[in-house]
């Protein structure tokens, strides 16, 4: 499966971005879309996690109540709605296919991630 981040960009605190994973090849629908983030100078850390159902989602703490996750299966791609963002969700954004708990697999190497940049 290769899997393609897109949608990062500008935002001021308080706004919103829409970011897509779109998925191509063979997707292994056994296994959940996981969203990371690398923010600057920092390790990759897990954000979301959803399952191809859209039935189960997973968040870490910092961004419950302001992103969501969705799928659209028809199109082979993940969202991750990002709302009221700050200026420390500025980060480099992946997505790969991860178990719900948010630990990523290697069936997909990463790819080139989208940046997302919050002003103050």
């Amino acid at each position: 499966v290769q899997l393609v981040e897109s949608g990062g960009g500008l935002v001021q605190a308080g706004g919103s971005l829409r970011l897509s994973c779109a998925a191509s090849g063979r997707i292994f629908s056994a296994y959940a879309i996981g969203w990371f983030r690398q923010p600057p100078g920092k390790e990759r850390e897990f954000v979301a996690a959803i399952n191809w159902s859209g039935g189960s989602t997973n968040y870490v703490d910092s961004v419950k109540g302001r992103f969501i996750a969705s799928t659209d299966n028809a199109k082979n791609t993940v969202y991750l709605q990002m709302n009221s963002l700050k200026p420390e969700d500025t980060a480099i954004y992946y997505c790969n296919c991860a178990t719900l708990s948010g630990i990523p697999t290697d069936i997909a190497s990463w790819g080139q991630g989208t940046q997302v940049t919050v002003s103050s």
